[in-house]
């Protein structure tokens, strides 16, 4: 190969890679010394000059002119017979520069250049790529479904770049067809190898406080602050919002006429059900509206425990906790206390481990993560609601309303 088709190779990874010429020109220099090294046992005596623009490149070999049979080191030294080869009036002591060409390396080592040099073009590219994405951490990006596959959907942005979606940061209700626009928040970039791996979510909470910024202005110009974000993906989300001019409702402004503003977000989520609070250093107060739509009666906090004890009337108990538990965990995770519910007029009530000996331990979890810890909070539902709001069969719901019925009522 040639000198110049060497770099005219060179001029099309130019071309595709966007590489500026700083960058190609010292990734060429960089692999032809390596090149040289490996045919020569050093470098260092060596000149090279490129001009890729041009397609020129010339390698240059110095070496010291030493009388005839007393070459010590054949890399830095010529014979005087050799080097009046060159250029008859050399003389002993004199420095000559004889062009090296790349056939000169032999075959071989010709393709090996070429190699390393897309390797080091690649690995440059992967670098920028990296780089790139991991200022974009926790930023709204859309790309384009290029494939599906089981475990993730992979994407492809308008430069080309591959962008993994996980099955685990989709929404469970997301069903995306190729050639679809996608829409999540870089979440991670790492480099696996020399490639970076670039992993995009929609379940993450930063994604909703994100669509926030973009979707509602004085969100975006920072008149209302969100403060914090909790969600179930796809199922439910609570926001807490503040402002800090007196003249904003903060709730109001997200939520806009009718819901307006935010209908676009719970679209994007698959209609998820997003509670906008406004929040409060109060923490007794923040406590009570992070539990809306439920109207708490009266609130007892333990601070140094992080617990709160809330007092609601019996038809206000299954609101507070919401389809599925859903909107007391939420409420938890937002405020950072955990909460305990009871009822008005539950004084005679038992707690559900008090029947224990009666009914199985996964049993009283199964009603304990939806919020349901004492018979009476029990014996108050249907038992077409039990079913829906856990994971228990109906047989063994009415095996324990039976018993409690027996134990409690008695």
């Amino acid at each position: 190969m040639e000198n110049v088709a060497l770099i005219e190779s060179f001029s099309e990874f130019k071309d595709d890679k966007l590489i500026d010429r700083v960058t190609l020109m010292a990734i060429l220099e960089d692999v032809l010394r390596n090149a040289l090294k490996k045919k020569y046992g050093d470098d260092d005596n060596f000149d090279i000059i490129i001009n890729p623009d041009k397609g020129d490149l010339e390698i240059w070999r110095n070496r010291i002119v030493v009388a005839n049979g007393e070459v010590e080191e054949p890399n830095q030294e010529i014979e005087l017979s050799e080097a009046q080869k060159i250029e008859p009036d050399f003389e002993v002591g004199e420095d000559v520069a004889e062009e090296v060409k790349l056939i000169d390396l032999g075959r071989r080592s010709i393709l090996a250049l070429r190699q390393n040099l897309i390797s080091k073009i690649h690995e440059h590219d992967n670098t920028n790529i990296y780089k790139q994405f991991k200022e974009l951490e926790g930023e709204i990006y859309t790309a384009e479904v290029h494939h599906i596959r089981h475990r993730a959907i992979i994407l492809l942005d308008d430069e080309g770049n591959e962008i993994i979606l996980p099955k685990d940061k989709q929404i469970p209700s997301d069903f995306f067809r190729k050639g679809e626009n996608v829409r999540g928040i870089i979440e991670s970039v790492e480099l696996k190898g020399s490639k970076p791996a670039i992993i995009m979510s929609r379940t993450s909470p930063i994604f909703l406080e994100k669509l926030f910024e973009q979707e509602i202005p004085e969100v975006f110009d920072g008149l209302i602050t969100v403060k914090n974000v909790v969600r179930i993906p796809g199922e439910k989300a609570k926001v807490a919002v503040d402002s800090y001019d007196d003249r904003i409702d903060p709730v109001g402004a997200c939520v806009g006429m009718k819901g307006s503003r935010i209908h676009g977000i719970v679209r994007e989520l698959g209609n998820e059900n997003i509670d906008v609070i406004n929040y409060t250093n109060n923490i007794q107060l923040f406590v009570t509206r992070a539990l809306s739509p439920a109207r708490v009666t009266s609130l007892k906090l333990d601070e140094e425990n992080m617990r709160a004890e809330v007092l609601l009337k019996p038809e206000e108990v299954s609101k507070a906790i919401g389809r599925g538990g859903h909107n007391i965990r939420l409420a938890g995770k937002l405020t950072g206390y955990e909460i305990d519910v009871f009822r008005e007029g539950a004084e005679e009530d038992v707690e559900l481990s008090e029947f224990s000996d009666e009914i199985e331990g996964w049993v009283i979890e199964e009603f304990s993560k939806v919020g349901l810890d004492t018979a009476k909070s029990i014996l108050e539902q249907d038992v077409s609601d039990l079913v829906k709001r856990t994971d228990l069969e109906e047989e063994t719901i009415e095996e324990v309303l039976r018993i409690l019925k027996e134990e409690f009522e008695d």
